[in-house]
């Protein structure tokens, strides 16, 4: 998996994002969110070519899916602001609302029971002189 297919790189930009937004720098905001806008895409579509592989990671496919939609909500939103303006407050809950799109598979995976595997035991064949002695001592 390449830099772009990586799962952690749109959380980061869109972290990162949010946080200049709030922090009232507003050109790095967009310019952040404008990044993260490939990185979702491409994060969505790892994701998505995963489930038809026969993966079961439907739950990240449309969480990616959901969070890229609201990355680029908050991208269009941001960039539409007049100049030296803050931003709409739909590009803040755009971003934050992807954030916690984000956020639901790893919390689905850490509420998910831990699956012990079954130690198989080994079950050799027995050899027939070892069958008779087993059914001479039965007798």
């Amino acid at each position: 998996m390449g830099v772009l297919g990586s799962r952690l790189l749109p959380l980061v930009l869109a972290t990162a994002a949010f946080a200049a937004g709030a922090g009232g720098l507003e050109t790095l905001a967009l310019w952040l969110g404008l990044l993260t806008v490939p990185a979702a895409a491409a994060a969505a579509f790892v994701a998505v070519s995963d489930v038809l592989d026969g993966r079961p990671s439907h739950l990240r496919a449309v969480m990616s899916g959901v969070a890229l939609a609201l990355v680029v909500v908050a991208s269009a939103a941001r960039s539409n602001a007049p100049t030296a303006a803050t931003a709409s407050p739909i590009a803040t809950w755009a971003l934050f609302l992807a954030l916690l799109a984000y956020a639901v598979p790893l919390v689905a995976w850490v509420l998910q029971p831990v699956r012990v595997p079954r130690q198989a035991r080994s079950r050799r064949r027995l050899r027939p002189a070892e069958v008779d002695e087993l059914l001479s001592r039965a007798a």
